[in-house]
């Protein structure tokens, strides 16, 4: 039987890339951790982890098994939550930053729900996709897209499996083709991004257990992530975009991912703030929430249903 503290164990593990400091968190010694990391994968009967004396990583059964683990405990903690009656009452404001096509047309409605359960909170939400100052600037927390640059910020992972998709309109291939192969990028038009005045044109790849960089060039480049999502919509070219960002849009048949040998880059989110004590009651509460909901969207990627080789498999 799966026990709960050996869930826990195997999130905090996953998340910190590190047995030691996930038995630190739950405050148990690295003996008890491991044992229990041991138990969970006899009940489960296949391997979670790669481990060695200097690394540890996920298996391909571990990827799998760690949206179910998250969305498990979330649940479990919802459940407790109803038992305790009901949804917790907070109340004050939360000041968010997030990007800008993640927040546009995905975390709006999001947060709607949210707040429609926590009426006493209020929200004041920023989007953009520039680096935000949490020392100067108006906001508490900012939900990014990648690993944080500054390590002195403490960093809640939302949607650590989180990577980047080749995709493009229907419309588009229609008139274009698909492409087959990496090097047949070059022929086609590339809709690209740019942060803080550099351009993303090299795209990076797995194939296999190949890391392999591309470099793409197009008539179109935005700062702004939502207008580069709506240039592919309307069928200008292809784009390289979270698969957050895009999952209704695959779902709905709007656009479609291609390419399905080749493993896009990581682009794991994180909810970031600049002091441990700003993890209060609607701070955690917000984060379990988004986690829940990026889990569920998570569970739809292409790489979790086989079209995509994993990394390391």
């Amino acid at each position: 039987m799966l026990r709960i503290d050996d869930l826990q164990l195997f999130v905090r593990t996953a998340d910190s890339g590190s047995l030691s400091a996930a038995a630190r968190g739950l405050d148990v010694s690295p003996a008890v951790a491991s044992a229990a990391l041991k138990r969970l994968e006899a009940s489960l009967g296949a391997r979670l982890f790669v481990r060695s004396t200097r690394s540890l990583r996920l298996t391909a059964e571990g990827e799998a098994y760690l949206l179910h683990a998250r969305a498990a405990l979330a649940s479990l903690h919802e459940g407790a939550q109803a038992l305790a009656g009901g949804r917790e009452a907070i109340s004050g404001v939360l000041q968010l930053s997030a990007p800008s096509d993640f927040g546009r047309n995905v975390l709006l409605p999001w947060l709607d729900e949210f707040q429609a359960s926590h009426p006493q909170l209020q929200l004041r939400l920023l989007l953009g996709d520039g680096l935000t100052d949490l020392f100067r600037q108006p906001v508490d927390l900012v939900l990014r897209y990648g690993a944080p640059e500054d390590s002195s910020l403490v960093a809640l992972p939302v949607a650590g499996e989180n990577r980047r998709v080749l995709c493009a309109s229907p419309a588009y291939l229609q008139r274009h083709g698909e492409p087959r192969r990496l090097d047949e990028l070059a022929a086609h038009n590339c809709l690209r991004f740019m942060l803080a005045g550099r351009v993303h044109d090299r795209w990076c790849f797995q194939e296999g257990r190949r890391a392999l960089t591309v470099q793409v060039s197009g008539d179109r480049v935005s700062d702004d992530a939502d207008v580069v999502r709506r240039w592919a919509l309307a069928g200008g070219g292809l784009a390289y975009k979270s698969w957050l960002d895009i999952a209704d849009d695959v779902a709905a048949g709007r656009l479609q991912v291609l390419l399905p040998d080749c493993l896009g880059e990581a682009a794991p989110l994180s909810l970031l703030c600049a002091h441990r004590a700003q993890l209060g009651k609607p701070v955690r509460l917000l984060h379990d929430y988004l986690q829940t909901r990026c889990s569920a969207l998570l569970a739809q990627a292409p790489w979790r249903n086989g079209a995509y080789v994993l990394a390391g498999a």
